[in-house]
């Protein structure tokens, strides 16, 4: 090994020393979790996954033999948001974001994907949509509150800013009631749940993915809680029967070929880590997606 080592490495994005907003490929984090229904704290998560990320930086990725770090990527550090006000957050992230080539989102609650999606779809109308999570965000409100962090997919599909047609979601496995389950499904979207993952195997998850997606441009959604507990204790709503790291990263590998316009991962809540285990497996999936697009 030559250079500088991990423990030494700038904490942004895989030590990243680039803040160019017209990149190619653009990470920015989203400090936001005001409309968190459970446990706070995935305000703090870019910055986490960033501190993890340098676990990542001094080699090839051994599947795809590419250095993420090498490519035209810029950490743009964070999106400014309006604080304590949830609509004027989303309006300022849908903006921001507007500018992006490519991003790669670090949240912050789910929430975020709604505008995310917005502004993606100034570009790209109605991409499809890979959403790994234990939950399926089609609620239409979070306990009253309209645009909360179980509701972004409810408006995206009404908004018409995703192809419900070309949506699955996987891992899914978190209590649901019953008319929400079946106005997701009424949609078009595929849901596989984690119990679906694990009798499956990675390479049917792939291809079902394929399958749903198809050639057009699409989207990656990664809600960390989609990590069984064990693998990924720092979120604000685990649910238990997950997704193991390894799955995740099989699933991953074999999605090479998709036309993937941009990414977000989320939920990552450093307060209730342990060891950076949860930081590192966000900071993977971004590492996996970029090795994915490079290729």
């Amino acid at each position: 090994m030559t250079g500088i080592p991990t423990f030494a490495t700038p904490p942004s994005f895989l030590g990243l020393q680039r803040n160019d907003r017209a990149a190619a490929y653009t990470v920015a984090g989203i400090p936001l979790d005001i409309g968190v229904t459970n446990r706070p704290g995935a305000r703090f998560g870019a910055q986490a996954i960033r501190q993890a990320s340098r676990m990542l930086v001094d080699g090839a990725h051994p599947h795809s033999w590419i250095d993420p770090a090498a490519l035209p990527v810029a950490d743009i550090g964070d999106f400014e948001i309006a604080l304590g006000d949830l609509a004027g957050s989303l309006a300022l992230i849908e903006q921001q974001a507007a500018v992006c080539t490519h991003l790669l989102a670090l949240g912050g609650e789910h929430g975020i994907t709604l505008p995310l999606l917005r502004a993606l779809n100034r570009r790209e109308a109605a991409p499809g949509l890979v959403h790994f999570d234990a939950h399926v965000d089609t609620w239409p409100d979070s306990f009253g509150q309209a645009y909360g962090h179980g509701s972004p997919f409810f408006h995206a599909i009404r908004e018409n800013l995703v192809d419900p047609h070309r949506m699955i979601q996987v891992g899914i496995r978190s209590p649901v009631q019953r008319e929400v389950w079946d106005w997701t499904l009424a949609q078009g979207v595929t849901i596989l749940t984690a119990q679906d993952v694990h009798e499956l195997g990675p390479a049917m998850v792939a291809e079902r993915i394929r399958i749903v997606t198809g050639n057009g441009p699409t989207y990656l959604s990664f809600d960390i809680d989609a990590l069984d507990p064990a693998f990924a204790p720092g979120t604000g709503t685990p649910e238990i029967g997950g997704l193991a790291s390894w799955q995740v990263q099989a699933i991953l590998r074999r999605l090479q070929g998709l036309r993937f316009v941009g990414m977000d991962v989320v939920e990552v809540a450093p307060p209730y880590d342990v060891s950076e285990i949860t930081a590192l497996a966000a900071a993977t999936v971004v590492w996996e997606y970029l090795s994915l697009v490079a290729r």
